[in-house]
């Protein structure tokens, strides 16, 4: 019996060489591809595939997102996301979301092959690199309103917007933004946003 494969992937080039590859499989058939995370779910309820391959930052919705809302929706079908994501912050979250394997987009078509079969069968696969950071490094420190303030403050926001959009007083801004800061051993605010996204935690 053959494995029924969903690939989700924004960049069209990546998404065809994944379906190149993994159609020399016999025993795998890709049944869908989707270029939008907002997109997965509706193509597992309609295709349902056995393993749905995703990349990790897609337009629409994560894949770690995707990944959630599969799980809240009780699929049977098992999620692998592949990152091309610097650090390895976003591997808790991941495995949080109900995600059966994570892999860096660099490893090789051997490996990605050998990583669906083993989420077929139920078992977890993460990349060895991304695990041993994850330990050394830990989960993310940050609370969820130091994440929003360090994502708007990278997306070029000024205190003083971030305080409207968030309704917050500019002084609770900074404190969150300095709490932040002492987290990731930051001497300014262009660091702490560096050293969080290194890590992968916004």
């Amino acid at each position: 019996m053959s494995l029924r494969i969903l690939i989700a992937e924004d960049i069209d080039l990546v998404a065809e060489a994944f379906e190149v590859l993994l159609s020399t499989e016999p025993t795998f058939e890709v049944v869908a591809r989707v270029c939008k995370g907002s997109d997965v779910v509706d193509a597992v309820r309609l295709h349902q595939p056995d393993v749905a391959v995703v990349d990790v930052d897609m337009p629409g919705m994560t894949g770690i997102e995707a990944a959630a809302a599969l799980t809240a929706n009780k699929s049977p079908c098992r999620v692998l996301l592949l990152t091309a994501l610097p650090g390895s912050g976003h591997l808790h979250s991941a495995l949080a979301a109900g995600a059966s394997g994570y892999l860096l987009k660099s490893t090789t078509g051997a490996r990605l092959i050998e990583a669906i079969r083993s989420v077929a069968l139920g078992r977890t696969v993460i990349d060895p690199e991304l695990a041993a950071d994850a330990l050394r490094i830990g989960p993310n420190p940050l609370t969820d309103r130091e994440r929003d303030i360090l994502r708007l403050l990278d997306d070029g926001h000024s205190t003083d917007d971030i305080a409207a959009h968030l309704f917050l007083s500019r002084g609770t801004v900074r404190n969150y933004l300095s709490s932040a800061m002492a987290k990731l051993n930051a001497s300014g605010r262009i660091e702490a946003i560096h050293a969080a996204r290194t890590n992968g935690w916004i």
